[in-house]
């Protein structure tokens, strides 16, 4: 008789992704290795990574990032995005194997979506880099993707946590990541909070500047500062990218909510990281530190799997 087979489905999240390290790193620990990967977004990343056998060295890079780091690989661009992206795709793959995925010895998808006509694209073939570029080309963040004559963007705009696919490559067992279960709200600060940033922003408000002022002197002639020192000194309505991560991080979770209703998994593992920002990739030990004790809380349930497949 064939031994279920187990999925694991990472969902999008943006820099709150580095939690499916500590999931996956929770699930080894209990001998809980999917026979089946799905990955969504940053979650695609880090499923290449397991899938292609260089998880370690993303952790490692992940965990060392910091925040002058995430400030230097955003090359700015209006060219489809805010971040042309290529600097950072470049470091990132870096970390992941340059094969084909068909080629892998896990089976592995990510999710993206085509811009043109809002299709789900499940990319299970060619370059696992490059289907990992488009599954994370976050709309207004990074530029799009040509791929096959078609642009495509990040597959959480469709399917942010892809059950639905795991299950369409013969997973018996779904294991669901949702990164998006307390996002809401989160990214708006309150004033007390703003005002504790900046007074230990320090150095990172300097180099904060400096992006502004590359970017600004580049494209809008000097009034995007003019613009932050105005609100510095008073205005505490929500910035421009306070709004698009608040918009995109309504429409991921009223869409999980809806996929997950209507194909749930067997199991879901939910960090709670709404506290972290967008482009926060910096704050990996949090993010992996939640990631790992979501995933132990679960263990009860989790260890049914293990029975089963013994």
């Amino acid at each position: 008789m064939r031994q279920p087979r187990i999925g694991l489905a990472l969902g999008s999240g943006s820099a709150r992704g580095w939690a499916h390290i500590g999931v996956i790193r929770a699930l080894e620990e209990e001998g809980i290795r999917p026979d089946i990967i799905t990955g969504c977004s940053v979650g695609a990343l880090v499923g290449a990574a397991l899938a292609s056998g260089t998880l370690d060295t993303l952790e490692s890079w992940a965990r060392g990032i910091s925040f002058w780091d995430v400030v230097r690989l955003m090359d700015i661009s209006l060219n489809g995005g805010l971040i042309e992206g290529g600097d950072l795709m470049s470091s990132i793959e870096d970390k992941i194997a340059q094969v084909d995925i068909q080629d892998l010895d896990t089976p592995f998808a990510a999710v993206a979506t085509e811009l043109e006509t809002g299709r789900e694209i499940w990319l299970q073939e060619g370059s696992l880099p490059s289907a990992v570029r488009a599954s994370i080309a976050l709309p207004g963040v990074f530029s799009p993707v040509r791929h096959d004559g078609h642009w495509l963007v990040d597959g959480g705009l469709t399917n942010p946590v892809p059950i639905s696919l795991c299950r369409a490559m013969g997973a018996d067992i779904i294991i669901a990541v949702n990164l998006n279960s307390d996002l809401v709200g989160r990214h708006i600060r309150s004033r007390q909070q703003r005002e504790q940033l900046q007074s230990s922003a320090g150095g990172k408000r300097d180099l904060f500047k400096q992006w502004l002022k590359k970017f600004d002197s580049k494209i809008l002639d000097g009034r995007v500062l003019d613009w932050v020192e105005r609100r510095v000194n008073g205005d505490r309505s929500p910035g421009m990218l306070e709004v698009m991560a608040g918009s995109i991080n309504i429409m991921q979770d009223r869409i999980t909510k809806s996929r997950m209703a209507g194909d749930p998994p067997d199991y879901v593992i939910s960090p709670r990281l709404g506290r972290l920002g967008l482009l926060e990739f910096d704050r990996a030990e949090e993010a992996i530190s939640e990631g790992y004790d979501s995933a132990r809380r679960l263990l009860p349930s989790l260890r049914h799997v293990v029975q089963e497949r013994s």
